[in-house]
């Protein structure tokens, strides 16, 4: 009898500190940090091309006979694992000048076969998310803010380039043909 006693007045305390454990070993999750811009890579299958262009959150561009609209565009801090996912919505021109849904969903930059449009002539993926722009926002523009050194061209998930030594040389891209 006072075994038992004993052990209903401990069992409360072993619990509690098993739940105290079990909180303190789970993973984090790590803060989203929400771009203005989405950075597409679309491939044309008929000439080989592969473009890469920038989305506000909310636009719509056109690809071909494509329509994309992110509506969403995250990535993690610097010191965490990069993740950059972004909720995409695409709809296709048909020839009879109709527009037809044909992906709604998240596109994984990491991944980018896994959740990317694949079309009978173009293909659609995610690649970048990014708080600036070479290209304005558009007028009626009402997603993330544009941060101001964002706006100068200082893009603060960018990195930084780095320095190169007297020796080094910066390589550079082979000239079109």
């Amino acid at each position: 009898m006072k075994l038992a006693a004993e052990l209903r007045s401990f069992l409360p305390g072993v619990a509690g500190a098993a739940m105290v454990l079990l909180t303190g070993l789970s993973p984090a999750l790590a803060e989203k940090i929400e771009n203005p811009v989405a950075v597409f890579s679309g491939l044309d299958k008929i000439t080989g091309r592969i473009i890469s262009f920038d989305v506000y959150i909310g636009e719509t561009v056109q690809f071909g006979a494509l329509q994309v609209t992110p509506r969403q565009c995250n990535t993690r801090p610097e010191t965490e694992a990069p993740q950059t996912t972004a909720f995409v919505e695409v709809d296709e021109i048909t020839l009879n000048n109709e527009v037809r849904r044909i992906f709604t969903g998240w596109m994984f930059a990491a991944s980018p076969g896994l959740h990317a449009v694949e079309h009978a002539v173009y293909d659609v993926w995610l690649t970048d998310c990014k708080q600036s722009s070479s290209v304005a926002p558009p007028p009626n523009y009402s997603g993330p803010p544009i941060s101001a050194e964002a706006a100068a061209g200082e893009d603060p998930l960018a990195g930084t380039k780095p320095e190169l030594g007297p020796d080094q040389v910066l390589p550079r891209l082979k000239p079109p043909m």
